[in-house]
């Protein structure tokens, strides 16, 4: 079973890459033409390289959300500001 290994994992690789490169908007590929890629993909796939160059050089780069707002509400201030208020719908005594 182990000496099956490699292959299923070159495969996974080769099948992820293939339908990463399918799925990306042509407008976002970088470095060569979309159909250019699949090519690469499909006949390099074997030997890893199509499937690798893809991951690296082709692939857009993904910016993490998580950068430019808050992660959790105890790290924004305004959230923690209204902590300290009374609700609105709350009437004052």
């Amino acid at each position: 079973m182990l000496r099956y290994l490699p292959f299923l994992l070159v495969l996974a690789l080769w099948i992820y890459a293939f339908i990463d490169c399918l799925n990306t908007p042509e407008e976002e590929v970088r470095g060569l033409p979309k159909v250019v890629w699949v090519i690469v993909i499909l006949l390099f796939g074997e030997v890893l390289v199509g499937p690798v160059a893809w991951l690296f050089a082709g692939r857009p780069r993904r910016v993490s959300t998580a950068r430019g707002g808050w992660t959790a509400p105890d790290d924004n201030p305004e959230f923690l500001a209204s902590l300290n208020r009374p609700p609105k719908d709350d009437p004052q005594p």
